[in-house]
């Protein structure tokens, strides 16, 4: 309530007197807290970005039965801005062995070898351009990205000191097969950010699980990485019978050699001759 009162002996003054009212000097502290407090949610509290790179497989799965023939899997993905695309599949890693062949008295025959290992047994690799105008070699050499760029464990045996002609021989016997390919495939773009392409299974695709991996890359930097799965698998009378013989070998070995013999003897019975 508002109360005006005469100071006897002096002009007249107005003094309002209001018990609810905060003082103005009892006021900053709280209105510095709350300062400090908005501060520090602002600064730890960032919002949410849109991720630069989306990517996903038509399917994750590939089904290998008795009449595969090779397949193509679908990676569609998008961008947020302009930049280029650069995938690479790499199949289950095994060691394998490479022999030098010479020729002595007219027969060729295995001469000295070369034990290499962490050796993919596919890869692939796709572009939106052509990859030198996208990036530097140290770029793609600090992401193994490339056949060239694969780091081969070799153990030499004989006397080569030179792992590089193992190491050319299996990428050439790798292409030939068709479980490597020496030029990257053709990544397409929808719009400026929708993009797509097709990965080539071929029929004798070894079974695993593959990492595909797709970079976007923007002024030679690499923006983003996104790493997803594929299965390849087995599956029906085929994986029965490709599971029985890795378990049981001998027992294997012996069933094939029995019905090797009762087939030859039924096909004598059927042709023989009266």
């Amino acid at each position: 309530m508002m109360k005006t009162r005469q100071m006897p002996g002096s002009s007249f003054f107005n003094i309002a007197t209001n018990r609810e009212t905060i003082p103005d000097t009892a006021r900053l502290p709280f209105l510095l807290a709350c300062l400090l407090i908005f501060a520090w949610v602002a600064w730890h509290v960032k919002p949410a970005k849109a991720d630069p790179l989306v990517v996903d497989l038509s399917n994750h799965l590939v089904a290998i039965s008795t009449g595969f023939t090779g397949t193509d899997v679908l990676l569609f993905g998008a961008i947020e801005n302009k930049g280029d695309v650069v995938i690479t599949v790499r199949g289950p890693e095994r060691d394998m062995v490479v022999r030098r062949k010479e020729r002595k008295l007219g027969i060729w025959v295995n001469s000295q070898s070369a034990y290499l290992r962490n050796v993919p047994t596919y890869y692939a690799t796709a572009a939106s351009r052509p990859i030198e105008l996208i990036a530097n070699d140290r770029l793609f050499a600090s992401y193994h990205i490339g056949l060239e760029n694969q780091n081969f464990v070799t153990t030499m045996e004989g006397d080569d000191t030179d792992d590089s002609l193992y190491r050319d021989a299996l990428l050439r016997n790798m292409e030939y097969v068709g479980l490597y390919n020496d030029k990257p495939s053709k990544i397409s773009f929808l719009s400026n950010q929708l993009f797509r392409t097709d990965i080539h299974f071929p029929a004798n695709t070894p079974t695993g699980t593959y990492v595909i991996d797709v970079y976007l890359i923007r002024d030679g930097r690499i923006v983003s990485i996104k790493s997803t799965p594929l299965v390849v698998s087995k599956t029906g009378v085929s994986a029965e019978v490709y599971d029985f013989a890795h378990r049981y070998s001998a027992l294997y070995g012996i069933i094939a050699v029995i019905i090797a013999g009762f087939a030859g003897w039924l096909a004598s019975v059927i042709f023989r001759k009266n």
